[in-house]
């Protein structure tokens, strides 16, 4: 029997996916794919790990760079 945080891990996962793929959508990124995407940020260098690449693809930060950005536009 699956233990409920296991669940609430699992819906948390997908609610991110959901998030990130709806944020690549609106900034354009929908028909990018994986080999579009940098290997590391644009911003600060840092790694930008598989399951970020293939949740946006084309992505050229990573998700701190990304959320300062977008603060900045706010």
């Amino acid at each position: 029997m699956t233990d409920i945080v296991d669940r609430a891990a699992e819906r948390e996962e997908e609610m991110l996916s959901d998030a990130l793929a709806e944020q690549a959508r609106r900034a354009g990124l929908s028909g990018k794919t994986l080999e579009d995407s940098a290997l590391n940020c644009g911003e600060c260098e840092a790694p930008i790990p598989l399951a970020r690449r293939k949740a946006v693809p084309g992505v050229q930060t990573c998700v701190a760079c990304q959320e300062q950005i977008e603060r900045a536009m706010r």
